[in-house]
Parts: C-alpha cells; structure tokens; sequence
C-alpha cells in the first residue's frame, strides 16, 4: 500500500502523486528509533520482504502529461488514500532519537599528536616559486630573489558536518505501450514506498534514482492522439499538399505568363511538415495508441554540509580556507551524532550545537537521516612579509600541502589572471 498522498497535476510533466519522506528504509537495514506513527502510515509491514512479483524496475522514459491521471487508476489502485488539498505535498517526518552523548574527551593529547609542522623560511620560498611557477605572467626573479623579512603563523581549525538523508516520493507517469507485460493491481497489493528496498549509494555520495512501483501499471488509450496513433498535420490540415510559396497558387508568376516553375503549373506544393502524408506520428505514444500508466518512486539521496572556521587575524580569503587541506584532528560518525561541548576552543563547540541544531529543522520534515559525520580539523596559516626593491610585499601559505595567495606581487606582467 501507498502512504496517504497528494496529486498534483501539470502540463510540464508527470504529476506528483504524493510524498513520503523520512521513515524506514533498507539502509544497514535500521528503522528509526522512537519514531511515531502519522495518521494513515501504517509502519506494522516495513520490514516485509517484497516477493519476485514486486519486482523493481530501473525508470529513464519521461513524456509529457496530461492534466490528471486515468481515473481508472485511481480506482483500481483500492489500497491507495488520495487526499487532493490544493496540490500540496504531505510529508511524512521521521522522529530520530539523538545518539549518545560523546564522552569527555582530553582535547590536549588530541593537540599534541596532530602538531602542524611549522613553516620555514626555506619551505615559504619554495612554496612561492611553486606558485609562480604555475603563473605564465608571473616572473621568477622576484620569487628567486626575495628577502623574507617576517613569518607570522596560526593554526585554525575547521569544523564541518555532514549529514547523509535519502527521501521518496511518488509520481504517475507513463511511456508508450509496446505489449510488454503489465504488472496491474491484478497480480497483488502495491508495496508501501518504504517497503521498497534499492541498493543505497555509499555514504555521503550523493545520487537520484527512478523505480516502477510494483502492481501499478495501466493501459489505456493515448490521450494526446485520442487512440489513433497519429493526428491531423497542422500545416496542410490533412491534406498532403499546401499552396505554392512561389506562386501563391495562381500556377503562373506575377507578371510573368510562363507557369510557376516551382509547382510546374499545378498550384500547390507537398507538405513540408509531414512530407505529404497528411499526418504526423504521435510523439507521445511514438504510434502505438496506448500508453502505460503507472507509478514511479524517486528517491533522492543528498549530502548536506555546515561547515565554520576558527576565527583568525591575517587578510587570507575564508573561502580559500573553508577549501583548504588541513589534518585531522577528531572524527565521528554515526546515524545522528552528538554536538561537541567541551573543545578547548569555544567557538567550535557552538559551531557543533548550531549545525546539528541547523540540519535537524532544515531536513526533519523532508528526508530520513541514514548518517551524519562531524570533523574538526586542524589548518596551518602563514602570512609571509618579504621585501624586494626597495618595498615590502605579504603572500600568505595556507592548508597542509602548502598552497599559495599572493595578495601584490611585484613581477605580474599582465591584469587577467585570478590570483588564488
């Protein structure tokens, strides 16, 4: 059976027959813990195995829709509880209980094993030469002959939080009928759409993948040709033939008492549009006259990012450093983690409690949380000041692989070049 959905109809494409996102599914087979019953989902046959009738089929076919599906599918799909209340979707959220807290942890030893290498004054003019290396208007000479006058260093740290959801919803759709088989409501109850099991992506990739609800299959006439497999040619209205562009069906030129050369004298031309035919094939039903409506289920699997920065001193872009390779300093990951309380910098342990706390009201109502992963990592910073002719310049080295902004270089021989 189908959880209770709504339909939404649309001339652009297959309506939506209703939503259901959050709730069980076959991912490391868990079901939510704690999680209540909404009115009309019946949670009792979750974890009922589907037999080779329901079958799974994989969907890439889309076509245009027309304004509502068949009533007869409506009828025929009895297990199914249709709510129309202005095309909105009814969600179904799951309610996640929060894992366990983390327990104290020695945040210094985590500092003492994962020390940053300092930079050096050889290490920050290699790192240079590297950059200007990869710079076709930037000369060597400067970054060769430099005198490093200053290294101020910082480390940062980076928290970032993951959180991997996967949701599904229905949609009626359908394709031209070509005499395959049909998988009606004859051959058995449709399965609820967390009942269907598919193969889950790994963790935090994100995908979208189409399947046929099983026992929802219906074929009836095309709607677009009225069952006929072709429609009257809107350019000649059926006829085969239209009037001679050249002539404008007099036969003879303006003006002229020699016959029209085009038509050769007859007045009229073949059809362009339809090559003479009279009529065109049916581009929905490709001429089979029927099509064969049905169910599909989308799922969707997302990856949702918060990531926060530690809060530095030097003039170095955030984006390059919310980009930047740092090292790992902690790591958990579980099916909902729990926010950081007690880190040595105060600032991270808020950006824990506001991500979780950000994450829980933006995807609660929309998706099921198959896992979270929080990080905090460790990034060096390195703001270089160096003279060179007679003035003094800064660039600044950043991440765990050395990369470079320079914010002034003296050797630049062209203004086009994004300086990153």
């Amino acid at each position: 059976m189908f959880p209770s959905v709504v339909f939404k109809s649309g001339n652009n494409g297959p309506g939506v027959l209703g939503g259901a996102e959050g709730g069980p599914s076959d991912a490391g087979g868990r079901s939510p813990q704690g999680s209540q019953t909404p009115p009309g989902l019946d949670v009792c046959t979750m974890d009922r195995d589907l037999s080779d009738n329901d079958s799974v089929v994989d969907l890439s076919f889309e076509a245009e829709s027309p304004p509502a599906p068949p009533a007869e599918l409506l009828e025929r799909l009895t297990s199914c509880d249709w709510l129309l209340q202005g095309g909105q979707q009814i969600f179904f959220p799951p309610l996640e209980a929060p894992g366990r807290p983390l327990e104290q942890r020695c945040w210094s030893s985590f500092m003492e094993h994962s020390r940053v290498p300092m930079v050096t004054e050889e290490v920050a003019r290699e790192a240079l030469l590297s950059f200007v290396s990869s710079k076709r208007c930037y000369g060597r000479a400067a970054a060769g002959d430099l005198v490093i006058q200053k290294l101020k260093q910082q480390t940062l740290c980076r928290y970032r939080l993951e959180t991997f959801t996967e949701s599904r919803i229905s949609e009626w759709t359908f394709q031209p009928f070509t005499n395959q088989s049909v998988d009606g409501p004859q051959r058995g109850t449709s399965p609820r759409l967390w009942d269907i099991r598919v193969q889950v992506p790994p963790m935090f990739q994100e995908d979208m993948r189409k399947f046929q609800v099983p026992h929802s299959s219906l074929v009836k006439g095309c709607h677009k040709c009225r069952g006929r497999g072709c429609y009257k040619c809107s350019g000649c209205h059926g006829a085969g033939m239209v009037r001679c562009p050249s002539c404008s069906g007099a036969k003879r030129k303006a003006k002229q008492s020699r016959r029209c050369q085009l038509c050769s004298g007859s007045g009229r031309r073949r059809c362009s549009t339809c090559s003479g035919r009279g009529n065109k094939t049916c581009a929905t039903c490709k001429g089979e006259k029927k099509l064969l409506h049905f169910i599909q289920l989308v799922i969707v699997w997302k990856n949702s990012l918060f990531e926060f920065v530690s809060e530095h001193r030097l003039n170095c872009p955030g984006e390059l450093l919310a980009k930047a390779k740092g090292e790992s300093l902690f790591k958990d990951e579980s099916t909902m983690v729990y926010p950081i309380v007690d880190f040595p910098l105060r600032e991270i342990s808020l950006a824990s409690q506001r991500g979780i706390a950000e994450h829980s009201a933006a995807l609660a109502s929309r998706a099921r949380v198959l896992q979270q992963r929080q990080t905090i990592e460790l990034i060096p910073l390195t703001e270089v000041h160096y003279w060179y002719q007679g003035r003094t310049y800064v660039y600044y080295i950043y991440g765990t692989d050395h990369r470079v902004y320079v914010v002034d270089y003296p050797e630049r021989y062209c203004c086009g070049c994004t300086i990153i």
